[in-house]
């Protein structure tokens, strides 16, 4: 099948005519198409954008809202048919799409959906001479760039408040995962959201991620990426005075005391080590674990480890399935390969799959336990994006703090202590724009998300996003 833009509200061919190959990564094999884009095709979504604004405006938030409500509801009713779009384009087992990525997307919409409903605006008595309000106004087109990891699930999570602010988008999936997206513009279509209010263009990054980026009439860009992305971004977008927000990489820390939950803490770092093959930006690929613990958890989180089933992501008993694409499992191997030249020794894993049956030849890994390497080293440093964590024993408070925050990400970090003092003392000196304590990947969507560093700039989420959509004006009235 061949995958079209939605532009003005309508399904397009790229005006180039020209069209990229979608690969299933579970089987290698090529199963749709997508339109080469270019600066012609974004130009035409800007057009329709800057049409569409003023009456998208100045709809309310009511009546916006109820737009947003019915998306929401459209990608419920759709649960397993986007499911396994997700699993085919991405290689996540069908299960983990189920229950994380699909009701993750529904429920962008409706947080939204129901939060302009619920805004206010602060007002201050200047003595009895006059009074300041702030008055918020929607920015205009919002350029909206999404990556390749949880395909749907970040795509609407910019969407959706850009959206419910009043603003028109001009958005661009990865061009590696681009199904669900383009099922969701055929969502808009069908519950009739206004022509050109959302723009979907598809395309490769240097063509249709740089011409929004660089189109003089889209004022706020909001990308998630990787770090070396945002920074091309942030070249070109800060001398136009552009509003960014930039959600990059993560090396995040995983720091497990002696006086933790042992049972709880295994099962959980299980799963912040290889849900989605390691691919999630909030993964704990860096796990420093208690010299007086060490031993007794590597051999137990060993053996969890190799129990895992890794295959087909259309069987229910695989926990692991695909790599995304053969160019990122290769990119994968190579850190195993460069972790052992750096003198790291395998635990378990460390070497690529090859399932029997129709996935003979699809992109798979197993998942990978490295110990025995030097927290300053490169496979410690660099972001692998894979299903592929080191384990390292500290011995004091300071050390743990101090090779925690050594590398130049700062997304987030893990804590597993039962002691209330120590938590918090270590979650006001981590680095880390997000901190869980004796869990992880448990988000309230009301939360500022983002990271320090390297890791980016702004927050999403809550009240943080529709302000990043939104432009502020003080109104002062003489009395």
């Amino acid at each position: 099948m061949k995958i079209r833009n939605y532009i003005g509200g309508e399904f397009l061919d790229p005006l180039s005519h020209q069209w990229l190959d979608n690969y299933n990564p579970a089987t290698g094999e090529v199963y749709s198409q997508i339109p080469d884009s270019d600066g012609l095709d974004v130009e035409m979504a800007v057009l329709a954008a800057q049409k569409a604004f003023p009456a998208w405006a100045a709809l309310g938030e009511e009546k916006r809202s109820e737009f947003l409500m019915r998306i929401a509801k459209a990608i419920d009713d759709r649960l397993d048919t986007l499911a396994l779009a997700e699993s085919m384009d991405n290689g996540k087992p069908v299960w983990l799409a189920k229950v994380m990525d699909i009701p993750r997307a529904r429920d962008n919409f409706s947080f939204f959906a129901t939060a302009i409903l619920h805004e206010s605006s602060s007002t201050h008595k200047t003595g009895t001479e006059a009074i300041n309000y702030t008055y918020k106004s929607p920015i205009g087109l919002a350029g909206c760039i999404s990556p390749w990891n949880l395909p749907l699930y970040l795509f609407t999570w910019k969407i959706a408040p850009a959206l419910a602010s009043g603003n028109c988008v001009i958005a661009k999936p990865s061009e590696i995962t681009p199904m669900t997206a383009f099922m969701l513009s055929e969502i808009c279509a069908e519950i009739g959201l206004p022509a050109g209010v959302l723009n979907i263009v598809h395309g490769l990054g240097p063509k249709v991620g740089s011409a929004i980026v660089s189109h003089k009439d889209i004022p706020a860009i909001s990308f998630t990426g990787g770090t070396k992305t945002g920074a091309e971004i942030a070249r070109v977008a800060a001398p136009m005075f552009k509003k960014l927000s930039l959600e990059l990489g993560g090396k995040n820390p995983n720091i497990i005391f002696a006086d933790c939950d042992f049972d709880k803490m295994l099962r959980t770092t299980v799963s912040s080590s290889f849900t989605n093959q390691g691919e999630i930006c909030l993964c704990g690929s860096r796990i420093f674990v208690e010299r007086s613990l060490y031993d007794k958890f590597k051999t137990a989180f060993v053996e969890k480890v190799k129990a895992m089933k890794v295959g087909d992501p259309m069987d229910d008993g695989n926990k692991v399935g695909a790599i995304v694409s053969r160019q990122h499992m290769e990119k994968v191997l190579s850190y195993i390969k460069l972790a052992q030249e750096e003198g790291g020794t395998v635990l378990t894993g460390g070497t690529q799959v090859h399932p029997e049956g129709r996935c003979a030849n699809g992109y798979f890994i197993e998942p990978t336990i490295i110990e025995g390497l030097s927290y300053t080293c490169r496979t410690n440093q660099e972001e692998i994006f894979g299903p592929v964590v080191t384990i390292m024993p500290f011995d004091s408070d300071e050390e743990a703090l101090e090779m925690a925050n050594s590398t130049p990400y700062g997304l987030s970090a893990t804590i597993w202590t039962e002691n209330l003092t120590r938590a918090h003392h270590f979650a006001h000196q981590l680095q880390s724009g997000i901190i869980w304590v004796n869990c992880w990947l448990l988000r309230d969507l009301r939360t500022p998300f983002g990271g320090m560093k390297q890791s980016g700039v702004g927050r999403e989420g809550g009240f943080e996003a529709l302000d990043f959509f939104t432009e502020k004006k003080n109104i002062c009235i003489k009395l």
